[in-house]
């Protein structure tokens, strides 16, 4: 049974999905054409690669040993894909970022500015998400995040530590002084409780209820900008938010350091380069007043 590489990108498609439909989506190309390469893949290979199951469909024992084949193509193709693009001279062509909303919105778009008025050719793409995108798979070319990267093969480095600040509506302050256990609290969500801020903000505030939690710092910015309570929020977003105050009676939250990431065979990727030099130059001293 010989596999193509676009056989191979269905196969796994499937076999990470679970069902037709939803690899249909992850891999942009309509339901009936999965199913059809499914099903010619195993005609090809003269027995089922999938059952059908309650729980969506599964590989069957045919399927499952060749799982690991597919997977160290699937390997060889990305590498190839990262070395071809790694080795542009030319700056110019898109480039794929990831970052939280709010740091895409309040502190990386001079640079992207910068990034256009120094090389309009290139076009970065950002993918403004919290989830934590696989940059050996090239979900992006570079990522901007709060913890450490621990993938293999990826370079990184601190590019900046952010400081913080609690804000609140003039009404919420007003609130605050007067009865800070009637001040609702706005936090990240379960997922992300462990922050430091979650617990600063909780140790100043013992006798306050949650009132809204979020993944998303720019949707508890308007929560708070709404007067639903206070929140901690990085400082280029709580002070570029129109309405809204920092609070420093009761101290600072604890900065956070921002790190910034790429897979090892983009070193050489000459608009990479260009943004992470520009980023360096405008950010590394701290974030963008």
């Amino acid at each position: 049974m010989a596999m193509e590489w676009s056989d191979v990108r269905i196969f796994l498609a499937v076999a990470r999905a679970g069902s037709l439909g939803e690899a249909a989506r992850r891999l942009g190309v309509s339901h009936p054409t999965v199913g059809r390469r499914v099903k010619a893949l195993e005609d090809e290979a003269g027995q089922p690669l999938f059952r059908r199951t309650r729980d969506g469909l599964v590989l069957t024992d045919a399927g499952d040993r060749v799982l690991s084949l597919a997977e160290s193509m699937e390997n060889s193709a990305l590498s190839m894909e990262r070395r071809l693009a790694g080795n542009h001279e030319r700056l110019e062509g898109i480039l794929r970022v990831s970052s939280a909303d709010w740091f895409a919105a309040f502190v990386l778009a001079p640079v992207f500015v910068e990034m256009g008025r120094l090389h309009p050719a290139v076009v970065p793409e950002v993918i403004a998400s919290y989830r934590l995108l696989d940059l050996s798979r090239r979900e992006a070319d570079v990522a901007f995040r709060i913890v450490p990267f621990s993938e293999p093969d990826i370079v990184q480095r601190r590019l900046m530590t952010m400081p913080y600040g609690l804000y609140g509506t003039a009404d919420t302050v007003a609130a605050v002084k007067r009865d800070a256990a009637s001040v609702g609290l706005i936090l990240m969500n379960t997922a992300q409780s462990h922050f430091p801020d979650v617990a600063w903000l909780i140790e100043r505030f013992p006798e306050s209820s949650r009132v809204f939690t979020s993944t998303s710092r720019s949707v508890q910015a308007q929560m708070c900008l709404r007067g639903r309570g206070v929140a901690v929020l990085p400082r280029p977003l709580g002070d570029g938010t129109l309405g809204l105050q920092r609070i420093e009676a009761l101290g600072t939250p604890p900065a956070r350091d921002v790190w910034v990431g790429y897979h090892h065979d983009l070193r050489h990727m000459d608009r990479l380069r260009a943004m992470l030099a520009i980023a360096d130059e405008m950010l590394s001293g701290g974030p963008p007043g």
